[in-house]
């Protein structure tokens, strides 16, 4: 089964869900590897379902389908696959980013999974099962009127970011050479920040590059963003989170889905939402 809900206090997370692409068929052809299952630790086995904390506003990483309640997308198909592979289900809980670390810590997720950065400072607190490269890309109105063509031209301009990312943290840290610096909004919401770009109470967000490029191309039916031609900046793996505590889970978790590369299905996956691009060959914990 899959549960989830919007955490109190959030907008309703936006995102196109009619048109979809035909995944069912590709997660329902796994098939439990009974070895891995039993590999498993004893809370996660006897439980039957992987709980798994996201922040689903991100599409085609994670989002809600049309029914506003079924969370759909890239990284939704993966750990399904993933946990079919393991012999469990699956249920979401849908939590502000900057909670998922805690969450995980304190025992109350079993995995999380949101386009979460695979850094150095996070690994200090959890671990990491890479399963995709991705990196920073800046996306602003349509014919880019303040003219933006590098981070340099973030200077002295106003920039969305979502709250506890990556990207918050680049635009914080930015040395502008000259001017004043990068004028940081950070908030829980991607509607947000994306109505602040469409009524120019920002001159751009920063966003990983499959979200950016799927809300450029979807969003007004491709009428109101569209993304800075650029090299994504920092470029480094997205990881599914594992307590430290837990490292079975992590080298099932790990073990399953190089299983799910191996055989093409994960490669399935990312063709069908195209991020094939961010494809990784080898599943790596910790980038080793």
């Amino acid at each position: 089964m899959v549960a989830c809900g919007s955490p109190a206090g959030q907008d309703p997370p936006a995102g196109p869900a009619d048109d979809l692409p035909s995944t069912a068929a590709i997660v329902e052809a796994v098939k439990k590897d009974d070895a891995l299952a039993a590999s498993l630790p004893s809370a996660v086995a006897g439980a039957g379902k992987l709980r798994v904390g996201s922040n689903i506003q991100n599409p085609p990483n994670n989002f809600y389908a049309a029914d506003g309640k079924t969370p759909v997308g890239s990284e939704v198909d993966l750990v399904k696959a993933v946990a079919a592979k393991l012999g469990l289900s699956v249920e979401h809980q849908d939590m502000a980013f900057g909670s998922l670390i805690t969450s995980l810590q304190a025992g109350r997720i079993d995995v999380t999974m949101a386009a979460m950065n695979d850094t150095p400072e996070r690994q200090e607190a959890i671990d990491f099962v890479d399963y995709f490269t991705s990196g920073i890309t800046i996306m602003v109105q349509k014919g880019n009127p303040a003219g933006i063509k590098s981070p340099d031209d973030l200077c002295g301009k106003s920039v969305a970011v979502n709250l506890g990312s990556s990207q918050e943290t680049y635009a914080k840290e930015f040395q502008c050479l000259s001017g004043d610096p990068i004028a940081v909004t950070a908030t829980d919401s991607d509607t947000q920040n994306q109505n602040q770009l469409r009524t120019g109470r920002v001159n751009a967000i920063l966003n990983d590059l499959p979200t950016a490029v799927y809300v450029a191309k979807t969003a007004g039916d491709g009428e109101f963003f569209e993304v800075v031609d650029l090299a994504p900046i920092n470029g480094g793996p997205y990881g599914i989170g594992v307590n430290k505590n837990t490292p079975e889970l992590t080298t099932a978790v790990r073990k399953a889905l190089q299983a799910l590369v191996d055989d093409g299905t994960y490669g399935k996956i990312l063709e069908a939402w195209d991020v094939r691009q961010g494809a990784v060959a080898k599943v790596t914990v910790n980038g080793k």
